[in-house]
């Protein structure tokens, strides 16, 4: 499923990082660059929120994400497009083919009722964090907030409407080795964790391992396959290359 003209080479990550447990991480990753996340166990969800690294009150924008695209799900060949109408980031490669958009992430008091109160003086580090509080954390490194959040991706997990639109977590939707590839097209700011989905009906506390990996990747052709997948792609693809270019 790999687009042939984007340069991932598997062997020669130029950074690497596997998150156990609850883990969190943030990084900027710049323009020229792919984010490769695996599965490493099955069953994985990672919370994603994107800002632009350079201007952080350009963020990642649901709405226009999806109806740009008409779609309800992210997958290859779609692009994760900013609220000033560029595209932040496009999945050049899934071997999972759905990704949910709309279930936000979990809080303290979702995961208390879930799973149980269980703090870290009492289990160290396998204590239950909830999603909420892994973003702000991650946040405060980067002099964001509270009124920074807004509607995160759920990598992995797939999550079904009926004809009622009542909402349907699909377990097991993600295998052992599922990877999907984001490449970058403005710099941009990274907030991830692991946190279990928060319609995920499993009763027992325990997010599954994901494996980061960052590669440099070619710069994507006028017939790229994520720039080509919606006329809505290829406007905003323009308009993030004007911003770089007049940027340069």
């Amino acid at each position: 499923m790999d687009d042939p003209l984007i340069d991932v080479n598997p062997n020669n990550p130029v950074y690497t990082r596997d998150l156990t447990r609850a883990g969190m991480w943030s990084g900027v990753i710049s323009r020229g660059k792919t984010l490769r996340l695996t599965d490493l166990a099955g069953g994985a969800n990672v919370g994603v929120l994107l800002y632009h690294a350079d201007v952080p009150t350009e963020r990642y924008n649901l709405p226009d994400t999806l109806k740009g695209q008409h779609i309800f799900y992210l997958r290859h060949p779609y692009c994760l497009h900013s609220d000033m109408g560029r595209v932040l980031a496009s999945i050049t490669a899934d071997t999972v083919g759905w990704h949910d958009t709309v279930c936000g992430c979990s809080d303290a008091r979702l995961v208390a009722a879930r799973y149980g109160e269980n703090n870290y003086q009492a289990a160290r580090n396998d204590w239950h964090r909830n999603a909420r509080d892994c973003f702000l954390i991650e946040l405060a490194k980067w002099s964001l907030g509270p009124r920074d959040l807004m509607p995160n991706l759920n990598l992995f997990s797939k999550v079904v409407a009926d004809d009622a639109g009542r909402l349907t977590f699909v377990p097991s939707h993600s295998r052992p080795g599922g990877h999907v590839d984001l490449r970058f097209e403005l710099n941009t700011l990274v907030v991830l964790n692991t946190c279990q989905h928060p319609l995920d009906p499993d009763s027992q506390f325990h997010p599954r391992p994901v494996r980061l990996e960052v590669f440099r990747t070619a710069p994507p052709g006028a017939d790229d396959a994520c720039r080509r997948s919606r006329p809505e792609n290829e406007r905003a693809f323009r308009n993030t290359e004007d911003y770089v270019t007049l940027r340069d």
